[in-house]
């Protein structure tokens, strides 16, 4: 698993951490019953506050994307199979929104709109 973070952006880091796995999830590189790293080594390898990547982890908890108990650490739930099947669809939107000159933050707006 590959999760970076950018200390400059302004989106949080723990928000960072969870969109790092989410993406992760929806390449197919973390599937269901895979087990993700302790918050511990996360948060030594990305040089942060332990409590910063639990944060993250429990924002994906609480989405249902994976499931944590203690001895057995955070693993990736049935719930994350249907992020791969629509990365596609959203690699076609945003595609679709480049080509006609739509901001991200304009089709994150749209797309936060719909979900509504």
């Amino acid at each position: 698993m590959f999760i970076t973070v950018n200390p400059q952006s302004d989106e949080p880091l723990f928000a960072q951490v969870a969109s790092a796995v989410r993406a992760e999830a929806a390449s197919g590189a973390l599937r269901p019953g895979d087990k993700l790293p302790a918050a511990r080594e996360v948060a030594a390898a990305l040089g942060m506050n332990l409590h910063t990547v639990l944060h993250a982890y429990q924002d994906l908890r609480d989405e249902g994307l994976i499931e944590m108990r203690r001895g057995r650490g955070a693993i990736v739930t049935q719930s994350a199979a249907p992020l791969l099947e629509i990365a596609d669809d959203i690699s076609a939107l945003v595609a679709k929104a480049k080509s006609l000159g739509l901001s991200a933050e304009t089709l994150t707006s749209l797309v936060k709109e719909a979900t509504r």
